[in-house]
């Protein structure tokens, strides 16, 4: 049996449209007749996307078997360890977050694809590497490298990707104009060059860049084209952090109600922040949802007191603490802590604004206010 490029060109086209199993079945046998054939440049072309496909169905025994697997033709076949074999590392590395090591096989990866004059080869290991470690400024060098690169070589799937990451370098920097500059550039791109996989990228990206820049209602509309597209069937890490970002935002019932509180997952969910996790901190939430069942009712030190901490009021122990508590719950809260819209201050006590919409929700009972 010979190589087929076509079944590698499909094996690679169904992934980047999103069919992650269909490109394993057809990428799977390429690689076994590369291997049988001793076709080691195709057996790493394909190797290339396997991996990606295994690690996007989290498949991560397969990644570790075919790792293996390549580490054995090296010390035992002599293989030579090319740039793409280094890089090939780097992703395994990398997909199961051992960010030091894919650093290192990056910059190996890089080292032997300047000998090899293989650019391609070596072009985003390393931005990913330092992005993942948090060295933003690393990441962003690599990134103007990786430009550089894209002015010799016209690969469109690697120009979309360096502009994703660079956005998301930039979200971490907190230049967020900055960076829906970016994603929308690659989503430009995308209108030439469909690649379905990158498409949910894309919108993920957009989501995570305007909510923490505070933009929760763009957030939510862009969290919400990624997940009416992503197949979690198929594509089940990119939908875990969909969903898990779709949380956070808030489902669409919930974006009319100023403040959803659940006790029984410990958050609230605020109109313009999304969902807001208080973990263990069970006196704040003790603390809102006394205001929450009593909106407009103002309670004094000692009413306070009594109700949180069950103890009687003594103003030198109390009333740091009470002060410390309620600036804690408005940082929480608070879509802005200067101009509170929630939790006021009364001649006798503090209150919750009774002109906000409220509603309670738990697993056993949901009640409306």
């Amino acid at each position: 049996m010979e190589f087929s490029a076509s079944n590698l060109e499909l094996g690679r086209l169904y992934f980047e449209r999103g069919d992650i199993l269909k490109a394993i079945e057809f990428l799977e046998p390429v690689a076994q007749v590369c291997l049988q054939t001793k076709d080691y440049e195709h057996y790493l072309d394909t190797l290339h996307i396997l991996f990606r496909a295994y690690a996007e169905y989290l498949d991560f025994d397969k990644i570790e078997k075919e790792k293996q697997r390549l580490l054995d033709l090296t010390g035992n076949q002599g293989l030579k360890m090319s740039s793409k074999i280094y890089y090939a590392l780097a992703l395994c590395a990398s997909y199961k977050n051992e960010h030091s090591l894919a650093l290192d096989y990056s910059q190996k990866a890089l080292t032997a694809g300047l000998a090899e004059d293989n650019k391609e080869a070596v072009c985003s290991g390393l931005a990913i590497s330092y992005y993942c470690l948090d060295r933003l400024q690393d990441a962003l060098k690599e990134i103007f490298n990786l430009q550089v690169f894209m002015d010799v070589l016209d690969v469109p799937q690697i120009r979309i990707s360096s502009h994703i990451l660079k956005g998301q370098i930039l979200r971490k920097m907190g230049k967020y104009d900055q960076a829906l500059d970016v994603l929308w550039q690659s989503y430009d791109v995308l209108k030439n060059h469909k690649n379905f996989y990158v498409y949910v990228s894309v919108m993920y990206g957009l989501a995570l860049i305007y909510k923490e820049a505070g933009r929760i209602e763009e957030a939510r509309n862009y969290i919400n084209l990624a997940k009416r597209s992503v197949d979690s069937d198929s594509l089940k890490r990119l939908s875990i952090s969909v969903n898990a970002l779709a949380d956070t935002l808030g489902s669409t019932h919930k974006v009319s109600q100023d403040i959803v509180f659940n006790a029984s997952e410990h958050s609230v969910f605020e109109k313009h922040q999304g969902r807001v996790d208080f973990n263990n901190q069970f006196i704040l939430m003790d603390l809102l949802k006394l205001f929450l069942v009593n909106p407009g009712v103002s309670f004094s030190k000692e009413q306070l007191v009594k109700h949180i901490w069950k103890q009687s009021y003594n103003p030198a122990v109390h009333d740091n603490k009470i002060y410390v508590t309620i600036k804690r719950l408005r940082q929480l809260i608070e879509p802005d802590v200067e101009k509170p819209r929630y939790i006021f201050r009364s001649k006798n006590g503090y209150y919750l604004n009774k002109d906000i919409s409220i509603l309670i929700e738990d697993k056993i009972q949901r009640e409306r206010v």
